[in-house]
């Protein structure tokens, strides 16, 4: 017992009577699974799962908005979604930068709201651990939000106009349905219940994902006709890292290590397993067999979707919920997408809108239906939440989740819109003709794998010079001087 005694015991002044030691070390655990899942997860994910021509840039996009949002989320960033409200919607920015602000007890929301009475509207959540945890625990929630939504815009976006977007839709598009939903905003204290991001981050990015590849344009023909993996085992390979990831997604939403967390994990787990074998099944009934990309689809229909309720839902619940977004999504991919005009027209490069926004928005709905009393009553801050399916008020919770997706499909059209027409003044949002053609060594000088082909024309004009391989003169290419892959005429 001494032992145990002294390793909780007050050390002045690094360990305040409110930190808790557990909750703080796994709050950082979960904050860094979940930062896995972007660096390297996604980029590994993104890098194999697109032609071969398009692997560097798609990592690079992936990378880049990783390191732009942390130094826009500590900027200012944070603090626009969980400060001080401004307005029903959006906070006041101000950087979370100093000792003063990161080393204080956490507090979320940072504005209390009263009652026309003088009661307090929602309770605040004060976790046992300093600021400086939950600021890094939810720049990985933002970081890999842009992740996600640069998915729909692989293959041909100008990276220039990347590189503009990400810190502009950070600060005028995510901080708003942070806030709103988390941070103190009014669909916080109405109630509506997004556990831990199947709105704010997924519905969020599917959606905006989905405008951007509209006003960005299409793919070349010849890319939208023929797009296959240049490697299917790494593909899995940033799949799995993606999966066992999101038990910190979902397992660090409570803000600490109580009896919520391991539920959250355990229906994570039980959702994403049930969606993939059931996406998996409809392929072999409809295909005549198994598809490696259509399994990594419905495991990520299956994470997406039991997110919003993870560790509100039952874990029977959670399999009902694997069912359905292993085949709700998959109709809407498989189906739907070939019917639609407007979907045949918009080219969305890894079908996000479908794996994030249509499975997101089912896993909201189905929160609403589903969210048990006796959970909601261990964690939400608003007071006799309940799913449709327990009866009392919870034919209302289903009409809040209803509106509050609204909110963030509408808010997420339009900020997305008004940003890249914006950044279309000064920076053309669709790569030159040249590059399209080419690929990632017109783009950034640099190539995935030393072969020759994919994107690239053998020029003699080009290769005509250098060491000779094989009774050919090779040369490096024109848009980069260092070291290159040997290029070989077979």
């Amino acid at each position: 017992m001494a032992g145990i005694t002294n390793a909780y015991s007050v050390i002045a002044p690094a360990v305040p009577p409110w930190l808790n030691k557990g909750d703080n070390a796994w709050q950082l655990i979960a904050a860094t699974f979940v930062g896995l899942q972007s660096m390297p997860g996604l980029v590994i994910l993104y890098a194999s799962i697109v032609k071969k021509k398009w692997a560097v840039n798609s990592a690079f996009m992936a990378l880049y908005a990783f390191a732009a949002v942390l130094i826009c989320w500590v900027l200012v960033g944070y603090r626009m979604a969980f400060g001080d409200q401004l307005l029903p919607f959006w906070a006041k920015g101000a950087p979370s930068l100093g000792q003063k602000f990161l080393i204080n007890r956490a507090k979320v929301p940072e504005s209390t709201h009263f009652h026309d009475g003088g009661l307090i509207e929602t309770p605040t959540v004060e976790p046992f651990y300093p600021m400086v945890s939950l600021v890094y625990f939810q720049f990985t929630f933002a970081a890999i939000t842009l992740v996600l939504l640069a998915g729909s815009v692989l293959g041909r976006m100008n990276i220039k106009a990347w590189m503009a977007f990400v810190p502009l839709w950070l600060l005028f598009s995510y901080t708003v349905g942070a806030f709103s939903l988390w941070g103190g905003g009014f669909l916080y204290h109405w109630g509506v219940i997004d556990y831990s991001g199947g709105y704010v981050i997924h519905l969020s990015s599917g959606i905006a994902g989905f405008t951007a590849a509209y006003w960005v344009g299409p793919r070349l023909k010849s890319d939208r006709e023929r797009f296959p993996p240049n490697n299917v085992l790494l593909m899995l390979c940033g799949a799995g890292m993606l999966w066992m990831g999101w038990s910190g997604f979902n397992g660090g939403a409570p803000y600490a290590a109580n009896v919520i967390a391991p539920i959250a994990v355990l229906n994570t787990n039980i959702c994403a397993a049930t969606s993939l074998l059931v996406w998996t099944s409809l392929d072999v009934v409809f295909f005549g067999k198994p598809s490696v990309i259509g399994a990594v689809q419905g495991m990520m229909t299956g994470l997406v979707c039991i997110t919003p309720g993870a560790g509100l839902v039952q874990s029977w619940a959670a399999i009902l919920m694997g069912i359905l977004s292993g085949s709700i999504p998959w109709v809407s991919m498989m189906v739907l997408h070939k019917k639609s005009t407007l979907l045949q027209k918009v080219d969305d490069t890894l079908g996000v809108f479908h794996t994030h926004a249509v499975a997101g928005l089912l896993g909201g709905l189905l929160t609403g239906l589903l969210a048990e009393p006796a959970l909601c009553r261990l964690i939400l801050p608003v007071g006799n939440s309940r799913g449709a399916f327990y009866g009392g008020n919870g034919g209302m919770q289903f009409l809040k989740q209803l509106v509050g997706a609204m909110f963030v499909i509408a808010w997420n059209i339009v900020s997305t819109t008004i940003i890249l027409l914006a950044i279309r003044v000064f920076i053309p949002l669709r790569m030159p003709e040249e590059q399209l053609n080419i690929g990632d060594d017109a783009v950034h000088g640099e190539e995935a794998y030393a072969l020759w082909g994919d994107g690239e024309k053998y020029d003699p004009t080009r290769h005509g010079r250098n060491t000779a391989v094989y009774g050919e003169e090779m040369a490096p290419s024109p848009y980069v001087n260092g070291a290159r892959g040997v290029t070989i005429n077979l």
